[in-house]
Parts: C-alpha cells; structure tokens; sequence
C-alpha cells in the first residue's frame, strides 16, 4: 500500500497537503502488528481514549504529538486488531457454495507490497462471508512473520518437481484474518530472503515452481477445489499446468479464473525456463499459445506467463470496466485479449470495510463516523501537529479552513510523478508562507490510516491505474477524491461540474496528463472547499455513505465462477 508520505500545504492561500507514495525498488513486505480485533485505546498509549463526541474537556487533556518527538506519532504503541472473529455474519449465504482456492505471491497483511495482497484478502473474506469454503495458497516466504499466524500447523510433506528433481517440500495450514491459509515451504532456496520480492533466487523460476507445487500438493491429498483462482503473471504457469498435465491426472473437478491487476508484467521467460517445470516449452512458444509477441522473430522468442495465463483459463478478469476497455486497444497483449473477448470480464475491486473503517479504527486519535464527524477534524489536526503543520494545543478555525490533500502511491512514472512535482511547486510558490511540504519515505500501515482519516482531499493522478485502492480508502474515511479519469479512478469518481451526471458526482476529475489539467482540478477543489463549506460537507457525507465494499464485487466474482463451473 504505502510506502512514503510528502505531507505539506498545496495550492491556494492555505492549503496543506499530505503525499505517501511507495519507494520504486526493493519493496518490503508489510510485518507490522496490524492483526484486526477491536480494543479500546489507553490514554498512555496514543494520548487519547477516543472520543467520538468532542467535548472542551475531552480537547484540553489532549497530548498532541510533535515533530521532534522522539517516537513519530505514526510509530507509538496501538491496540492490537484482530479479523479472525469479524467476518460479516448478517451477510446472506448464497445457495450454491463453492470451495474457492486462491493462488497468489501476496497475501495482506502478512505478504503485502501492493495492492494485490489486499484485494486477495478482501475477496477471500467476502467469499468466506458469503458461505463459501475458501482457502489462500501462499509461498511460505522467509520473512513472514509467523506470530501474524494463527494454529499454524504442519499438515503435509510431499514432493514436487523442478527442473529434473522432487524437492521435498512442507505445507503449513493457518489462520490469517480469518482466512485459512496454505504456506508452501520447498526445501530448496526458493523465497528464502529479508522480503517478498528481491531474493538471491531467481523468482520467475520459484513462481513456476510454486505454481506447480500448488498443482501437485491438491493431487497428492486429493483436494479438488470448484474454483482455482490464480493471480498476476506469478501464477500464470497454474493453468497450463493444469489443462495439458494434472487434468489428464487426477484433477478433474477444478476450473481456472485468472485476475490480472497490472497488465504491465509479463512474466518473460524462456522455453527451457518453462520446461522445468515438467513441461515442454517449445510447444508453447506459437501465437495462439503462449509466445511474447513482441519477441516473434527474434532470437531466442520468449514466452509469457501471463498470455499463457490468459489463453488457459477459463475466465480472465481485470480489476475495472475501464482497464478492460483500454487493454483491449492498446498495449501487446491486446489481441490475445480481443481473441478471448468471449471469456474476459472487468470488476471494480472493493475494499475491506472492516479493516478500513474510522468509527472502530484503533490506528486512529479520535473515531468518527457520517452522523458524527468532529472526529474528523481531531484526526487532522492531530495530523498536522505531528508533522510540523500547525502549532498550539487547539483545534483552531484557521487550521480546518486549510484543507489537507493526501496522496498514496508508489514512485513510479505510472502514478504521474511529474504532476505530483508540479503540485508540490505550485504549492510552494502560492503560499510562501515557510516550509510547506512534507516528504517521508517508508511504509507504515499505521500512517497510512491515519494520514487518510486526516485528508479532506485524495490526490489519485494516476497516468494509467487499473482500478485504485486510495480513492476508495480515502471516501470512507470522508476525503474527496481528485483523480484522472483513467481505468478504475473512471469507474469510481464523478466530477461534481458534470451536470449529467449530477446524483454520481462524489470528486474532481481531469482527463489530461498535462499539468494544466491538473492544476484546474486542484483549483475547482480548493474553491469549493474554501468558498463553498455547506457543498463541501454535502460531498464530503455523500463519499462517506457509498458502498464500495467486497461485498458487491464479490457478487460478480462468483457469477463468473458459477458460470465457469457450470461449463
């Protein structure tokens, strides 16, 4: 999620704005305490016992953090959190329930770098919530922490192949916010390393191996699953695997759902990189298998895991309408996608309303909800004390005049850097009023809510964004989201201008990449805020009521297994 924070004052007379993103390279995986399990907040521990109706007295014997606080605010004790017990119990079972078993390299909070540990997690549960039997398959990683864990328990010891040997290899069972988990451990140097990805072990190899694993583990205890749903390129060996060997073996029960969350990794390889895995690579390297198109012709071709992924599953889904629309017109991969029109689906990913919720947040100084927002301002200023944004020991007037613009991403060309570095100029030459940019480089789980419970804006200017996670997180928690209408961001966010699309609007939206583009969203956003306070808190309620949980995507998810099933 994020890695890095630019808190500081944005555009306008007194604007502040905040900035997370997530360093480039080497990434590591989320370790923190962050388990899920409501408690209440000790006064010694984050200096308040979380009031949600504000009084004076509740205010005066407040201790606001400080920039030169020895421990940064974000870094204080919490209460420990736990999912395990939170799964939506009024949620209506569906009739036909099915065993769903995901593989993936990331699993949140335990194996996260993006966002693709939390939308694995977030379905599971909604899965599970919904009566289905679900298990995650995971790569037992060197780094996980195993107290993150729950009954973790070694259930199996069996052998798998790699590239002419059985490595032997052990699966642990276990509880992880509530989801049944599957941790594969080979005995070899595969996922051995201080973080999820990055070790001295070559990954597409240990991806293939681990693919087959998963494959091999179902056969051995005679698991035979409704729906194998595979993730990302890492995975993209599954369902060749399973169509052209173990279903002529004893896996005939199982049918394939690919979800692509970034068409921009391929999983290259060679044919002999393929064949380690026990199959013939030279037999996939034609068009309409799996050859990297961009290498026809070329010398050696390469393969991808991801068109294969593709070409083999039953169904292929990508994270929003939108991303679909445009993989279709653009990029390699796009006639591989039009052949399979017939079998590819775009759906809006959610966002796990238990992990991500203010009025139980324990990350947080103060809850607050839509009935009761005071909370919310208590959350900013705390905020702003914290980074060296505001001074005094009052929720002062002025201080919530000046809306606070968070950003989340990681610093990548795709998350439009060069608009947020304009941003961060515009800034400093518009208010010259001292230092007005914060800039933290790190990840914290902790900071992320806290900084989105501070927000009265989300800045999402995304050059490409396959769905978003940010803009979502940030409704919830009552920020407005000023996005760039591309992929999932245009499937979420309306502009409050369009007068046709008046009962959707819910942000600021722009369609350029130019920095012009930018900056008049940001301006329409900051005169609404400042000159139209009543409007503002109408948008602000509005993003808070909407319902962007699993829940719905969920629905969609198991309509394309029912249809695939039934197949």
């Amino acid at each position: 999620m994020m890695e890095c924070a630019i808190p500081g004052k944005l555009l306008c007379a007194s604007t502040s704005t905040l900035w997370n993103p997530r360093k480039a390279g080497g990434l590591k995986a989320h370790n923190s305490k962050f388990k899920i399990k409501a408690q209440t907040h000790h006064t010694s521990q984050v200096g308040i016992a979380k009031p949600t109706n504000l009084t004076d007295s509740d205010i005066q014997g407040f201790v606001w953090p400080s920039p030169t606080d020895e421990i940064p605010f974000w870094k204080k004790e919490f209460p420990s959190w736990d999912a395990n017990l939170e799964l939506p119990s009024e949620q209506t079972k569906d009739s036909k329930l099915m065993h769903i078993v995901h593989v993936t390299a990331e699993m949140a909070p335990i194996a996260k770098v993006g966002g693709l540990g939390d939308v694995v997690t977030g379905l599971a549960r909604a899965c599970l919530s919904r009566g289905h039997t679900v298990h995650i398959m995971l790569p037992f990683y060197e780094c996980i922490q195993k107290h993150q864990i729950n009954d973790l328990t070694l259930i199996t010891t069996y052998n798998s192949y790699h590239d002419g040997n059985w490595i032997p290899t052990n699966a642990y069972h276990g509880v992880v916010s509530g989801i049944p988990v599957i941790f594969l451990e080979p005995s070899c140097q595969f996922f051995k390393g201080h973080q999820v990805y990055g070790g001295s072990y070559n990954e597409l190899e240990a991806y293939m191996f681990f693919s087959r694993a998963c494959l091999e583990w179902m056969q051995v205890t005679g698991t035979q699953p409704d729906i194998i749903h595979v993730h990302e390129w890492q995975a993209g060996a599954l369902p060749i695997l399973y169509w052209d060997m173990y279903h002529h073996l004893s896996l005939k029960k199982p049918r394939i759902v690919l979800t692509i969350h970034n068409m921009e990794h391929y999983g290259e390889c060679r044919q002999e990189q393929l064949s380690m895995c026990g199959l013939d690579g030279s037999l996939y390297a034609t068009f309409d298998k799996a050859v990297d198109d961009r290498t026809v012709g070329h010398n050696p071709e390469r393969l991808s895991l991801l068109k294969g992924g593709i070409v083999y599953s039953n169904a292929v889904v990508t994270v929003s309408p939108t991303y679909l629309k445009e993989t279709l017109c653009s990029g390699w991969l796009s006639s591989t996608l039009i052949r399979n029109r017939d079998k590819y689906f775009g759906i809006v990913n959610g966002i796990d309303t238990t992990m991500w919720n203010p009025s139980t947040d324990v990350f947080l100084p103060s809850n607050f909800n839509v009935k009761n927002s005071e909370g919310k301002k208590l959350c900013k200023y705390y905020v702003q004390r914290g980074l060296g944004l505001a001074s005094g020991d009052h929720v002062t007037d002025t201080t919530l005049k000046v809306p606070l613009v968070v950003c989340i991403t990681r610093l990548v060309a795709q998350k439009g850097l060069h608009l947020i570095t304009h941003a961060i100029k515009q800034v400093e030459e518009l208010l010259n009023q001292g230092p007005s940019i914060r800039i933290l480089l790190m990840y914290s789980e902790e900071l992320s809510h806290l900084l989105y419970a501070a927000a009265d804006i989300v800045l999402v200017p995304s050059l490409y964004e396959p769905c978003g996670l940010a803009q979502m997180i940030g409704m919830r928690y009552g920020a407005v989201p000023v996005v760039r209408k591309t992929g999932g961001l245009a499937d979420t966010v309306f502009d409050m201008d369009d007068k046709s699309n008046h009962e959707m609007a819910n942000g600021f939206v722009f369609e350029g990449m130019d920095e012009a583009s930018l900056h008049c969203a940001l301006d329409r956003a900051f005169a609404c805020y400042r000159n139209k306070p009543g409007e503002w808190n109408c948008i602000v309620k509005k993003v808070m009521k909407m319902d962007n949980s699993w829940n719905n995507t969920a629905r969609k998810y198991i309509e394309i297994y029912e249809s695939v099933t039934a197949s």
